[in-house]
């Protein structure tokens, strides 16, 4: 076994404990919103998933790398086309909110940057879903490039 981490386009070696452990504030100043501005940008830690159409339990797979803790791109899915309101929606069941949004501030000039979401999957169909032991940070950028957020998915 190779005692060096591949990312998937197979040009980075990373040595034995490296982690990819980027704060909330990186997360949306440097991935998102790179991303958000350029859509050709490839986190090479972040793999692009669309959440509507994985359950959970099938992220590990998707990811570029990590063991408990998993980086991805994914659009927002609207409810509804003219709506705000954003599904979270899969077949097995669904990602609900906990908790209130919480504000990312730049460390240098103090604005606020983005928002971050905390969700908990639970399985089956609202009000009557179990809930599990999933649970995904949803990060969103602040203002007009707000459609678009990263999502950290744990277990």
């Amino acid at each position: 076994m190779d005692s060096y981490h591949h990312f998937d386009n197979g040009d980075t070696h990373l040595p034995p404990g490296f982690r990819f452990h980027p704060t909330d504030e990186e997360l949306i100043t440097y991935y998102l919103l790179k991303k958000v501005l350029d859509s050709s940008f490839t986190g090479r830690a972040i793999a692009e998933v669309d959440l509507n159409k994985c359950e959970p339990w099938e992220l590990p797979e998707k990811a570029k790398m990590g063991e408990k803790e998993w980086y991805f791109f994914s659009l927002r899915d609207r409810k509804y086309p003219t709506g705000l309101r954003t599904n979270r929606a899969t077949e097995a069941g669904y990602w609900k909110a906990t908790g209130k949004d919480r504000e990312i501030y730049s460390s240098k000039t103090s604005a606020l940057v983005g928002m971050k979401k905390t969700l908990v999957f639970y399985r089956g169909r609202a009000p009557k879903g179990e809930k599990s032991n999933w649970v995904m940070h949803e990060y969103r950028l602040e203002g007009k490039f707000a459609y678009h957020y990263l999502s950290r998915s744990s277990k």
